[in-house]
């Protein structure tokens, strides 16, 4: 069973026991949530599709962390006018549990 679940703007393919890299939502770690915008689900081979959302199913999850992803470094360069500006920046992002999906 899986589903198919927007979360902070952005859509993401979650399964039961599956850990995943959101956004930086709010909230502690150890922080219960749930989730109602499921946009599809899969229950074992019965596909339901929203319209826009899946009526009468949440998905609950825990928040595990609060972590920074890689560092992006931005470099921008004019040629010939010695103009080079280089720097760089780092997501925040909440690793999340999903414990169960409820239908």
């Amino acid at each position: 069973m899986y589903a198919i679940v927007e979360i902070a703007g952005q859509q993401f393919k979650v399964e039961k026991n599956s850990e995943i890299f959101v956004h930086r939502l709010e909230g502690e770690p150890g922080t219960s949530l749930e989730f109602t915008q499921v946009l599809l689900l899969d229950n074992d081979g019965k596909i339901a599709v929203g319209q826009p959302l899946v009526e009468n199913t949440r998905i609950s999850a825990k928040i595990l962390d609060h972590v920074r992803g890689d560092k992006v470094v931005v470099f921008k360069k004019k040629r010939r006018k010695g103009f080079q500006k280089e720097t760089g920046h780092r997501q925040d992002f909440s690793k999340i549990l999903i414990e169960e999906i409820h239908v």
